[in-house]
C-alpha cells in the first residue's frame, strides 16, 4: 500500500471519528452527562474490571490511530471513573500507546510516519532531528506540557537513536502533568460549554 493511499485511509477514519465525536458530545450534553458523572458512568456499564480495560484499550488505539481527539477521551476518562482512577486509566492507556507508536516508527521508519501525520506537521518538526541532543530536550518539554503534537513527536522520536528505555522513561515521568492539565481543562471547558449552550 502506498503512503498516499494509507494516509488517505487514516485521514478518512480520523474525519469520521471527529464527526462521530461531535455527534456523541452533543448527545452527551443533552443527556446531562457533563453535569452528572453518574449519568456518564452509566453509559459504559458498571463493570469494575471490563470498563477500565475497554477504556484503556480505546486510549491506546486513539494514540496509535487518531480516530477521536485525544483530549476528548482524556476528559471522558475523568468524568466516567473520577479524577484519580480516570487519571490512572488515561495515563496507562496513553503511555502504552505512545511506546507502541515509537516502536512502530523504529521498525518501519519514514513511510509509517508519513502515513500517520500530515506533510505540514512532518516538515514543521523534522528539522528538530538535525541535532538529536537538541531534539531530545525539546521532546521532553513537549511531553511535559499539554496541547503539543506529542503523538507526532513520538513518531519522529522513533526515527532517532533514542532507546526504547529512554523514551519510555520520558513518557512515564513526563506524561502525568500534561494529562492532568489537559483533562481538567477539557472538563471545565465542557462544563462551560454545557452552560453556554443551555443544556
Amino acid at each position: 500500500m502506498s503512503i498516499a493511499l494509507s494516509r488517505k485511509i487514516i485521514q478518512m477514519v480520523s474525519f469520521i471519528g471527529i464527526i462521530a465525536t461531535i455527534i456523541v458530545t452533543i448527545y452527551f450534553l443533552k443527556l446531562g452527562v457533563f453535569r452528572d458523572t453518574n449519568a456518564l458512568r452509566g453509559l459504559v456499564g458498571n463493570s469494575v474490571i471490563l470498563g477500565p480495560v475497554i477504556f484503556m484499550f480505546i486510549q491506546i488505539i486513539q494514540v496509535v490511530i487518531p480516530i477521536i481527539p485525544g483530549g476528548i477521551s482524556c476528559a471522558a476518562g475523568v468524568l466516567i471513573f473520577g479524577p484519580v482512577a480516570g487519571f490512572i486509566y488515561n495515563y496507562v492507556g496513553i503511555a502504552i500507546g505512545s511506546v507502541i507508536i515509537f516502536m512502530l516508527s523504529k521498525k518501519y521508519g519514514k513511510p509509517l510516519v508519513l502515513s500517520l501525520i500530515s506533510d505540514k506537521t512532518y516538515n514543521k518538526y523534522i528539522g528538530w532531528l538535525d541535532n538529536e541532543n537538541r531534539f531530545e530536550r525539546l521532546f521532553i518539554w513537549a511531553i511535559l506540557f499539554p496541547f503539543s503534537p506529542d503523538d507526532a513527536l513520538c513518531l519522529l522520536a522513533g526515527m532517532t537513536k533514542m532507546s526504547v528505555k529512554k523514551f519510555t522513561l520520558i513518557i512515564i515521568l513526563g506524561k502525568p502533568l500534561s494529562i492532568a492539565i489537559y483533562s481538567l481543562a477539557l472538563i471545565y471547558g465542557g462544563g462551560y460549554l454545557n452552560t453556554l449552550l443551555g443544556f
